[in-house]
């Protein structure tokens, strides 16, 4: 075999048409074996001598995409010292672009068990492990271009790539759970109807099962366990995991931006599947474990701010060139818009403190091509001091764990909740508007994958997680719902009439939300996972999307995905619901009235007062848009304008009367009320005038329009 010295630089696998050129970065190694796999089992080493800035490459000529591929270092191991190397184990390269196979938890691939060198250490991990394989590079993109929705146009739709598609009744079997089946006009078609402009997936890069999972018959579903930062999951292709991943991806990313359709990934470089220094060496660990990971005092161990046992050490320059390469990879090569960034605190924290001006923050603010796409933080971990919201740069936007928590506050009954409701509903200014963001820095929801379904939040006042088989000491405890007077399913058709009511209330509350809103997949379709709020290991019906069937138009399903449709169409084709810049709360200058662009009434029509604000009991007021008051230029350098909205919340547990405020329209037509059968207004031509009393059902919300 011909080996010539290759380059160090881009690191990886990198076929070029006549052969393909591989580098490894290791510090603490001694000497690293490149090993090409075949088919029967057998094994070519080649010893990759160049070594460029603790690089280590090679040039093969005659080296194709399929060939499976990995590591052997030799190095220290010296736990204590913080070092693992060990050249039993076949390691998987960090930068490989597509990875095969799985693993055979019964065998050889730990390294360190129970505080002694594991017993099976030097047994060859190879038969009993993932490899990573070359990949063609070269794909037909056509005229491919990403659609690019402004943040205030933009409608996000979190996905699993399997259990959005798993039960669709219309597509093949063979391509359900797979990126292909993301592809098909069905899926496609039912977001462009909903009105998405943004399919957000859950994590898509290789990822592992743990064993304890697969011992017990479960498996890592959610897929926050990454392996690979540049190799779609191959389990999520239909064609097959030698490199057949990449292709199909890619051919799902380029019919969703044929549909006018942004992908963003849910990405998860807080941690790696090698878990704690209990768990399996299979990449970073064996190659330099002191450079990839935050070691604790005691360098046997790792510290943690993420519950899987741990962190990358995100003051590593071979970390951070890692997770920067990972990321311009997936924009420039795969085409994909954005990334949510898992646990995204653990990233700020270049030592032990999160600190918003750490180099990962710096790196992206400066890169041209991550800085460009959408940076979506959930800005939490569970590390000291780990929960910051609204305290990300001024590029990012956060998922507004406050919204959430507000807005279920409120439609469940808390006390004192309307002041905060009042910031959240009109975009936080209290979180994002001190550091110059807008009200589109805040990722507006009520459910996600991590926590209840919209249905169970309405269902269950506690959580049942027995099905994972942790004695239900798993999930969060505290979800602020409410059962609505009866835990789990019932035949008692004044609770089933409240919770369909409640739901449609977060869905128009959602809608009616400045910032970005985010639906949870499935929501739309009223899906219930019978109360488990943390459904990570459930590969199984229970979490996937029970696609509704055409004769059942009269189902719950149906009327929650109408109305669902409904608010987010609302949202879009009316810009006062959706603006780029905070409410004055003043007449706006060069406008054709004198009114606020937004006021706020008690249900009596009168103007809030600060007590009215305080008050402990109140949970019901009337908040007006004024569509003449958009303060934006258009594209043709003339003023927004937009039709005028009073909204009315009653989350009181009465019938409440509401008096439409007076000088601020004398003309109203309804155009929602959740009370009334599948959120309907009931008749279009009914009029609403100044100082009328409108009767608003109990936990119900009422939307008047009016013509600008």
């Amino acid at each position: 075999m011909q080996v010539w010295p290759g380059q160090p630089y881009p690191l990886g696998a990198t076929y070029d048409g006549a052969g393909t050129n591989f580098a490894v970065f290791s510090e603490v190694a001694e000497r690293v074996e490149l090993c090409l796999l075949e088919d029967d089992g057998s094994e070519t080493a080649v010893e990759l001598r160049e070594n460029d800035a603790f690089v280590r490459h090679a040039y093969l000529p005659g080296v194709m995409p399929g060939q499976r591929y990995g590591f052997r270092v030799h190095g220290p191991y010296d736990p204590r010292a913080g070092h693992r190397c060990n050249s039993s184990k076949l390691l998987l390269d960090p930068y490989a672009k597509a990875m095969s196979g799985a693993i055979d938890w019964d065998e050889a691939v730990y390294g360190y068990r129970f505080g002694q060198p594991d017993s099976r250490n030097n047994l060859d991990s190879a038969p009993h492990t993932m490899t990573s394989v070359v990949v063609n590079p070269y794909f037909d993109w056509g005229n491919d271009r990403p659609p690019n929705p402004a943040y205030h146009h933009t409608v996000i739709y979190e996905a699993h790539v399997k259990g959005l598609t798993m039960l669709h009744p219309d597509l093949p079997r063979e391509i359900r759970g797979t990126y292909a089946a993301l592809a098909h006009p069905a899926v496609i078609d039912h977001l462009v109807e909903l009105g998405v402009t943004t399919l957000e997936l859950m994590p898509v890069h290789q990822f592992v099962h743990d064993h304890r999972l697969v011992d017990e018959g479960l498996a890592n579903y959610w897929g926050y366990n990454t392996i690979g930062f540049f190799a779609p999951h191959g389990a999520y292709s239909s064609l097959g995991d030698r490199g057949q991943q990449v292709q199909e991806f890619k051919t799902a990313v380029k019919a969703l931006h044929e549909a006018d359709m942004e992908v963003i990934l849910d990405v998860v470089y807080n941690h790696t599947a090698e878990g704690s220094h209990l768990g399996p060496t299979l990449s970073f660990r064996g190659l330099d474990n002191g450079s990839y990971y935050r070691l604790a005092e005691d360098a046997r161990y790792y510290e943690d701010t993420t519950g899987t046992g741990n962190s990358l050490l995100m003051r590593s320059p071979h970390v951070l060139q890692l997770i920067m390469d990972s990321l311009r990879y997936w924009v420039t090569e795969m085409h994909v818009d954005g990334f949510r960034f898992d646990l995204a605190a653990t990233l700020a924290r270049q030592f032990h403190e999160v600190d918003r001006l750490s180099s990962f923050f710096d790196l992206v603010q400066q890169d041209p091509v991550v800085s460009q796409v959408k940076l979506i933080a959930e800005p939490w971990d569970v590390g000291q001091g780990g929960y910051q919201v609204g305290n990300f740069p001024p590029l990012w936007t956060e998922w507004n764990g406050k919204y959430r928590d507000t807005v279920r506050d409120l439609w469940r009954g808390e006390p004192a909740t309307l002041a905060e409701f009042g910031s959240r509903l009109t975009g936080s200014s209290d979180l994002y508007q001190g550091d110059g963001r807008r009200p589109l820095a805040s990722i507006n929801f009520v459910t996600c994958h991590d926590g209840f379904t919209l249905r169970d939040l309405v269902s269950y006042n506690d959580k049942h997680n027995e099905d994972n088989g942790e004695g239900n000491r798993d999930g969060e405890g505290f979800n602020r719902s409410w059962n609505c007077g009866a835990e789990g399913g019932t035949d008692d058709e004044e609770i089933m009439a409240l919770r369909t009511r409640q739901m449609r209330n977060f869905i128009a509350t959602l809608m009616l939300s400045q910032g970005v809103p985010m639906l949870s997949h499935g929501d739309e379709f009223a899906r219930t996972q019978h109360g488990n709020n943390n459904a990570y290991c459930q590969d199984n019906e229970l979490s996937w999307v029970p696609w509704p069937k055409e004769d059942e138009e009269d189902t719950l399903a149906a009327e929650i995905h109408e109305f669902t449709r409904k608010m987010v169409w609302l949202r879009r084709d009316h810009p006062v619901l959706r603006r780029r810049r905070f409410f004055h709360g003043r007449p706006v200058a060069g406008t054709h009235d004198d009114l606020s662009d937004i006021s706020w009434f008690t249900p009596e029509g009168e103007e809030m007062t600060e007590q009215d604000w305080q008050a402990a009991q109140a949970r019901a007021l009337t908040v007006f848009l004024n569509g003449n008051a958009i303060s934006e230029p258009d594209s043709r350098g003339g003023r927004v304008t937009d039709d005028s909205f009073l909204m009315m919340f009653n989350a009181h547990y009465e019938p409440l009367e509401f008096v439409v405020p007076v000088d601020h329209g004398r003309e109203w037509r309804f155009v929602v009320d959740t009370a009334r059968p599948k959120g309907a207004a009931g008749d279009d031509t009914a009029k609403v005038r100044a100082g009328d009393r409108l009767p608003v059902t109990d936990r119900s919300v009422v939307v008047l329009q009016r013509p600008a």
